[in-house]
């Protein structure tokens, strides 16, 4: 399946330099770090007037987007260096199945001035499909550990 129109994932581009990785920092007008708790299940938030570009830095969690009434599962990993962008008025949420707290870098691309209700939880209209959730992040992680096996051989 397809991500939703405005929802993009993109690889992050880097450069080697020695034994470090260099990676292209998103432009924004505000950067924030977010932590999402172990053993998280959060609500879903909708922003009217930012975008979200979010890079995990620490950790792994998966992203939840509700649009024409279903979920969409995104998992997303530090061993996988991407950027997701959401779009102005798109519900999101997230899911931290691991013992271990996430960290995220918010690269947020303001369209106005912030409103109150933008970091309010919205209401659930169902419950998410939380076995689907996880499968996506272990095909995540299988995906990322079949990688590094043909890089190693």
């Amino acid at each position: 399946m397809g991500l939703i129109k405005g929802v993009q994932l993109r690889p992050l581009e880097s450069i080697q330099g020695g034994m470090a990785e260099f990676y292209t920092p998103q432009s924004s007008d505000e950067t924030m770090v977010v932590r999402i708790p172990a053993h998280t299940i959060d609500d879903l938030f909708v922003h009217r007037n930012q975008t979200d570009q979010l890079l995990v830095v620490k950790g792994s969690f998966v992203l939840i987007i509700l649009y024409n009434r279903q979920y969409q599962y995104i998992p997303l990993s530090a061993n996988v260096p991407q950027v997701v962008t959401i779009p102005p008025k798109i519900l999101h949420g997230s899911i931290n199945f691991s013992d271990e707290d996430c960290l995220l870098v918010n690269a947020v691309l303001r369209h106005g001035q912030p409103q109150a209700k933008d970091y309010q939880p919205a209401k659930k209209p169902f419950d998410y499909d939380i076995e689907r959730a996880k499968l996506s992040l272990k095909n995540l992680e299988a995906r990322t550990s079949a990688t590094r096996k043909c890089l190693t051989v």
